[in-house]
């Protein structure tokens, strides 16, 4: 076993612990970055699959994401715009299906009137209780005992609205059932995209990709690192004080004078702490949990939805697929569409056989874009729950009630370990945006702290 000697120890090579590491050297700090994979990137990865090149993980860019936008500038990475001109399709809880265009879903008059309503009604509560300190808001316990299911009824009687509207935060963003996590929480999830309005539309929260894929942004700032980046080594024990940090990972020990776990909360776990955690991050950390979604991936010839005057986006709140869109290649002639399937959907078709599954999933694809999409060249699933050094997507959310009784602490101290990963995040919470946010600021409390010793 190797052993060294750096200031700042930092656990995952992902967009977080490497963005910390990339400032805390440009603070004139010693970084060892540790990585059980054999790859850095974290929830980011590209990769090539039967020669169509996919986005696996994490993958957009909105307009708000200023850390990301300028982190991008730096790395000389440059992005473009994701397709969506022509017709969406909505699939009704029905079944009908019909093409419209704009934000709104083309529902029946009520149930329209109703989504806009609850839309004004979570803006409001966004824009009062943000994204920095949800649980200190005067609302934050009342809204954190009650599901975002069950408020959603109480504010109106239209099921199909509420369930539209659950889509969007539920499905499209913490990948569990509505059920399952607080109004607060799906308040932090709107109020960190700016607003629940932004969550609604596509075109903001979906607006651009990396060229060339979004892991570049981690594999450029380990290149920056060099040898500080060590793959292959899994963190099994911080043996700490105060002052010091020892980490054990396989085949090399690091002692340091602070240590970043920039790790999805659910992870913490993973790693025997000596002496433990107290009691309070304990009890926090079983209250953390990954949500779980397919992302799926086809590829076809030609992207022959745009023929038919369709953009490739479509949703459906009652489909095993409950929204899909073009995600084709920069300048790539063939057409590539992403889908996917969360929550509940996703356990019931895991449990079909992998035959079974893809039929399944291929036939709600179709059923938006008619019977071309089922025959794609290349399919494939992101599946993250399987991922040993993930295990689930896309990022952690608290079970319902833990948000008020815990957020403050989350990202808290102990010792020399700090806390790092786009779980953590105020705004671009989830997203590779929020992972940069914190990993920059987490550099920056740690450097003055050691400037300060120094």
């Amino acid at each position: 076993m190797s052993t060294l000697t750096r200031d700042v120890i930092i656990v995952g090579a992902g967009p977080s612990g490497l963005s910390a590491a990339r400032q805390l050297k440009k603070a004139g700090l010693s970084v060892a970055v540790l990585e059980a994979r054999d790859r850095v990137g974290g929830r980011t990865w590209t990769n090539t699959i039967d020669g169509a090149v996919l986005e696996i993980g994490g993958q957009w860019v909105s307009p708000d994401q200023t850390g990301l936008i300028g982190l991008l500038e730096e790395l000389g990475l440059d992005t473009f715009s994701r397709y969506r001109e022509g017709e969406s399709v909505y699939l009704a809880p029905d079944g009908k299906r019909t093409r419209y265009t704009g934000e709104m879903f083309p529902a029946s008059e009520h149930t329209v009137a109703e989504m806009e309503r609850l839309t004004v009604i979570l803006d409001e509560l966004a824009a009062q209780i943000g994204a920095e300190e949800p649980w200190a808001h005067p609302l934050a316990r009342e809204l954190d005992t009650i599901s975002f299911h069950h408020w959603l009824r109480q504010q109106s009687d239209d099921e199909e609205a509420c369930n539209n509207i659950g889509l969007f935060i539920a499905g499209g963003m913490l990948t569990k059932p509505a059920h399952a996590f607080s109004v607060l929480q799906a308040v932090l999830m709107a109020a960190s995209a700016g607003s629940f309005s932004n969550l609604v539309d596509d075109g903001f929260i979906l607006d651009k990709r990396v060229i060339g894929g979004m892991q570049q942004v981690s594999e450029k700032m380990a290149a920056e690192l060099g040898d500080d980046v060590l793959l292959n080594a899994p963190v099994r024990t911080i043996r700490w004080s105060e002052d010091s940090v020892l980490v054990e990972a396989d085949g090399v020990s690091v002692t340091g004078r602070k240590v970043v776990m920039a790790v999805p909360p659910n992870l913490y776990s993973r790693v025997s702490f000596d002496p433990p955690l107290p009691r309070r991050q304990h009890q926090m950390h079983q209250h953390q949990s990954l949500g779980l979604v397919i992302k799926v991936h086809a590829v076809y010839k030609t992207p022959f939805w745009r023929e038919d005057g369709l953009s490739g986006t479509g949703f459906g709140a009652a489909e095993i697929v409950q929204e899909v869109y073009d995600n084709t290649n920069y300048q790539d002639a063939r057409g590539t569409l992403v889908g996917f399937v969360s929550d509940e959907k996703a356990d019931m078709v895991f449990a079909l056989s992998a035959q079974e599954r893809k039929a399944a999933i291929l036939e709600s694809l179709a059923s938006y874009l008619g019977p071309q999409a089922a025959n794609p060249e290349v399919y494939y699933e992101s599946d993250w729950g399987s991922e040993e050094w993930t295990r689930g997507a896309y990022a952690a959310s608290y079970d319902l009630g833990g948000l008020h009784r815990y957020g403050a602490d989350q990202r808290t101290p102990v010792g020399p370990i700090h806390w790092s990963s786009s779980d953590l995040a105020a705004e671009g919470y989830q997203h590779v945006d929020g992972a940069v946010r914190m990993g920059q600021a987490t550099a920056a409390v740690i450097a003055a702290k050691l400037k300060v010793r120094n």
